[in-house]
């Protein structure tokens, strides 16, 4: 299976081709078949290959050149790919949620006229994707990175007829291309040490060097700038939640498989640079829990279904920095596994909310839903449990790792973990207030419309992922459940090597040893904190539905307007950017360097008007100058003595 695993990737891109190229020729269903099993045939592929690294079968990369891509004197890059348990583990994630994505993509851009674009631009965000992942080299990731940008871009702005859409497309490109000033800072930086961009030569050529340990943390501050950007942490955050100006599938797949995560895999694959960065480990550990508290806060108030979701995401992938800064990489990638179940089930279940209210985003207009969409209700209930980290679903295994994790990290573990339980119970209390405004509240629904349950195509997408959501925390369960870390076992061959340079450079953070008891108390703990926010938010909304909940004064009103800092980003970044701009545009550009080149310009045109006169034609004023030329040549050389 190895052998033909570049196909993962050439299936995505001609998928790309074929919907963009045939767009007007093709129907909308053979292009919403094609575009899906174009990223469904490379899950079946990796599937077979990550059967190939079953924990202790293989520990050894598997290296795919395609082809030379830079040869500059002894610099070389390849086109080619590094076959891992970590990039297995990334494409399994991104095909298998990315192919549930595109079907339910057939049914919820049924009767959108772009139909086949749509789906063109899906197939070449998971193929920049897939390249990032699977890229042995940092110029291939940093390709897939900028594609996974655009891509961005084309989907989040694909309404660009209208403005909120194509400034919110722009305000993601721009935010990112201020990350990927940290990526290109931290490529080159790690040439210079390393000599290579190759993932494998360049741990091996740093494990040997020295003096590469002091620089460590400065480059490694480069790369979390990078993914900062990508992963929309603060203060690089305010772009993911504008990107609900996107069609409901590109909200999921951007927020639950592809390009949030590329930040957490960035640093995952990495980790050999990283784990000699305590300092930096420990700032990022700072952002995450800040990150995940700050943006839990805010969708306690917001009333857009989607951007409730939105930032639920950036708080979700604060937990995951919490854990990478941690150095607890494991825990990290787990969460992102169940991160992208519930979330592209929230997501998707939000979408068939919508699709069913006519396209309804706000949850004041909602209510009493539950028994009028059955499955979307039912699925979405259990995305809720998930995300607010009930037992026994998938979200109280991997969110319980990063707190473990994070309590027995360093002298002010105790404080990051204290913040990730406070943002523990923001989550589980918007969530649950948005399940009971719009699956149990007050029917608040526009009478005219006929509320009825999506098609089997968004239906069907919503069971496999709502399955999922529920069971895959047992992959790597507590010590005092089952007794087995198999998600440890399965990594050991990509972070060993690293954890052992950091113990012998003494960079390793110490993590503290919890004894069973204490172990099942902070799990416990946990739970209640979860249950605390599901029953204030039942008796806010639910019981009691008090309107003066929804008057935003005070701190409410803060909190609503998302503690103005696109309003500050605004005043204080954009609107002097604009007036400098505007000054340099209109004044300096026009008055100055446009005047000072015309004047040039007017100069030579006088100077060439005189010089023009004197080729008038006539052969008696030639004579005439030749005898003042003659003239004055007599009267230098007579007053020079000669």
């Amino acid at each position: 299976m190895l052998e033909i695993f570049p196909l993962v990737v050439f299936f995505p891109l001609v998928g790309f081709l074929f919907n963009a190229l045939l767009k007007g020729r093709i129907p909308h269903r053979m292009a919403g078949a094609i575009g899906t099993l174009a990223v469904f045939i490379p899950f079946l592929i990796t599937l077979g290959a990550f059967n190939e690294f079953r924990p202790m079968e293989r520990t050894a990369p598997h290296l795919v050149p395609v082809f030379d891509w830079i040869v500059i004197g002894n610099f070389k890059s390849s086109f080619g790919f590094q076959i891992d348990q970590l990039s297995l583990y990334m494409t399994l994630i991104i095909t298998g949620i990315g192919s549930l994505i595109h079907l339910y993509s057939m049914g919820y851009m049924k009767s959108n006229l772009s139909y086949n674009r749509f789906f063109a631009y899906l197939n070449l965000f998971i193929f920049c994707m897939l390249n990032l992942v699977l890229s042995d080299n940092l110029i291939l990731t940093f390709l897939g990175w900028e594609g996974v940008g655009l891509s961005s871009y084309l989907l989040i702005g694909f309404d660009y007829d209208k403005n909120s859409a194509a400034e919110a497309g722009m305000k993601a490109f721009v935010l990112n291309r201020i990350g990927d000033v940290g990526f290109i800072l931290g490529t080159g930086f790690l040439f210079w040490f390393g000599g290579s961009l190759q993932y494998l030569e360049l741990q091996s050529n740093l494990s040997g060097l020295t003096q590469f340990a002091p620089y460590a943390n400065i480059v490694a501050l480069f790369f979390f700038i990078a993914a900062m950007g990508k992963s929309a942490q603060i203060p690089l955050y305010v772009w993911l939640p504008d990107a609900m100006a996107g069609p409901t599938p590109v909200s999921a797949l951007i927020h639950a498989a592809t390009m949030v995560t590329a930040g957490i895999f960035l640093i995952a694959r990495l980790n050999f640079v990283f784990l000699l960065a305590p300092e930096t480990s420990f700032f990022i550990a700072c952002i995450g829990a800040t990150t995940a508290l700050f943006a839990a806060t805010i969708g306690t108030l917001q009333n857009d279904i989607k951007k409730i979701l939105a930032y639920s995401t950036v708080s979700q992938l604060g937990f995951m920095f919490l854990a990478m800064g941690s150095m607890s990489y494991v825990a990290g990638l787990f969460h992102l596994m169940t991160h992208a179940f519930f979330k592209a089930l929230l997501f998707l279940g939000a979408g068939s909310v919508i699709h069913a209210l006519h396209h309804e985003q706000n949850i004041k207009h909602m209510g009493g839903l539950f028994g009028k969409i059955k499955i979307t209700s039912f699925t979405f209930l259990l995305g809720t449990f998930a995300i607010a980290g009930f037992f026994p679903f998938s979200g109280f295994f991997s969110k319980d790792l990063i707190l473990e994790k994070t309590y027995t990290f360093g002298a002010y573990g105790s404080i990051l973990w204290t913040m990730g339980i406070v943002a523990a119970f923001f989550t589980s209390f918007y969530m649950f207030r948005l399940v009971f405004v719009v699956f149990f509240g007050k029917n608040n629904t526009d009478p005219h419309h006929k509320i009825h349950e999506s098609p089997w195509t968004m239906t069907f997408p919503l069971v496999v992922l709502a399955f999922g959501a529920v069971v895959v925390g047992f992959l790597q369960t507590p010590h005092f459940f089952l007794h087995i870390d198999t998600l440890e076992r399965y990594f050991a061959p990509i972070f060993s090597k690293g954890y052992e340079l950091a113990s012998q450079h003494g960079s390793l953070a110490e993590h503290k040893s919890l004894v069973h008891d204490v172990e099942l108390s902070l799990a416990a703990f946990s739970v209640a904190i979860g249950t605390v926010g599901l029953i204030l938010a039942y008796f806010l909304y639910q019981r009691r539905q008090n309107p003066v909940l929804e008057e935003h004064t005070g701190f409410r009103k803060i909190l609503f307007h998302k503690y103005y800092v696109d309003e500050i980003y605004d005043a204080v970044l954009v609107r002097p950017f604009l007036f400098v701009s505007k000054g340099i545009a209109f004044f300096f550009d026009t008055k100055i360097l446009d005047r000072f080149f015309l004047n040039i310009g007017l100069s030579f045109g006088i100077i060439a008007n005189g010089l023009r006169r004197l080729q008038s034609g006539f052969i008696g004023d030639y004579a005439l100058y030749v005898v003042i030329g003659t003239f004055c040549i007599l009267v230098y050389l007579l007053t020079r003595g000669v």
